[in-house]
């Protein structure tokens, strides 16, 4: 197989930021479509990369050139493309989450296996090797028995019209930022998760959460999460001999490694990491999967799982999710 060639399903932010640029660069992928409900938009985007621009998502479906497409529409709109898209045969990266409920994630992925088909979440931060190094450190004792996980990751309110802050579109803290701290905890301590309690605040959709998790051995897991905040972006292990601290953690500069610090016994270092581009990394994972024509299946249904407990236990409480959601 030559270039995966690459169809994009929109022209959002985050395509024309990341993804597009990444797809261009990378030697094994080509960009050969754009689609977008704004004709000009598709124009200008599909002009800068030497591609057609398509006026419509069903007419890139229908295009030869392409093997696979990549999905950086709104939350409500990522399932039934996707599903389209595979049903089409095409290969599929899809930003996060893959869909907004864990039922519709299951389906997706079990198409996607009965196709022989790749189907990918573009969850970028697992592919920066700063959290393998992580890993190993935890597992070889570090910071000793591990008592407890926190992980944050908040930014600054966007503009009204964002489509963040639109509920009909899907968005909200725990769809846009929730993932990376929920997907951090699966990543790090593994899927033994029991949700103990979680909270939603905000006005039309939720602009800040926070959940309680408990793992295997009795392991404490707090998570915070928003979208109305201070820049905040970081995890951190904790055990009986010791701290592990790493910020940056889930959008570090492809120039600029996630800074790691360990506190032991009284003690700072800073823990030596290699820079890496995650994006293109994440590019490189993508391709493996088109080419061996299979996807990690487990992944994503995990993390939708989760992030649907974390839901259902703050609407169940009652001073879980606030009365103006």
């Amino acid at each position: 197989m030559g270039r995966v060639r690459i169809g994009v399903m929109g022209t959002a932010d985050i395509a024309r930021r990341r993804m597009l640029p990444a797809f261009a660069d990378h030697p094994d992928t080509e960009v050969t479509a754009v689609a977008s409900r704004d004709p000009d938009r598709a124009r200008q985007v599909a002009q800068h990369y030497g591609c057609r621009a398509l006026d419509t998502y069903a007419e890139l479906l229908e295009a030869p050139d392409v093997d696979a497409v990549y999905v950086p529409l709104p939350n409500t709109l990522h399932a039934v493309w996707t599903e389209r898209a595979l049903r089409s045969g095409r290969h599929v990266l899809v930003e996060k989450p893959m869909a907004t409920d864990a039922h519709d994630t299951e389906r997706l992925v079990a198409l996607a296996e009965r196709s022989g088909l790749a189907l990918v979440e573009n969850v970028m931060f697992v592919h920066h090797d700063a959290h393998r190094h992580v890993l190993r450190l935890i597992e070889e004792g570090a910071v000793g028995a591990l008592r407890g996980m926190q992980a944050v990751f908040a930014v600054p309110r966007r503009p009204e019209d964002d489509i963040r802050l639109r509920a009909d579109l899907g968005g909200g803290a725990l769809w846009d930022t929730g993932v990376y701290p929920v997907h951090a905890a699966l990543h790090l301590l593994g899927e033994d998760l029991d949700v103990v309690g979680a909270t939603l605040t905000g006005a039309g959709v939720d602009t800040s959460g926070a959940a309680l998790l408990r793992a295997s051995g009795g392991v404490w897991v707090h998570l915070a999460f928003g979208i109305d905040h201070a820049y905040r972006n970081f995890y951190e292990l904790w055990g009986d001999r010791g701290r592990l601290t790493v910020e940056r953690a889930f959008t570090p500069p492809a120039d600029a490694a996630p800074r790691v610090r360990l506190e032991r016994d009284g003690k700072t270092s800073v823990v030596p990491m290699e820079p890496r581009d995650q994006v293109r990394a994440s590019v490189a994972a993508f391709v493996r999967a088109v080419r061996e024509g299979r996807s990690d299946p487990t992944a994503p249904v995990r993390q939708a799982r989760l992030l649907q407990r974390i839901r259902a236990a703050a609407e169940a409480s009652p001073i879980g999710a606030s009365a103006s959601l």
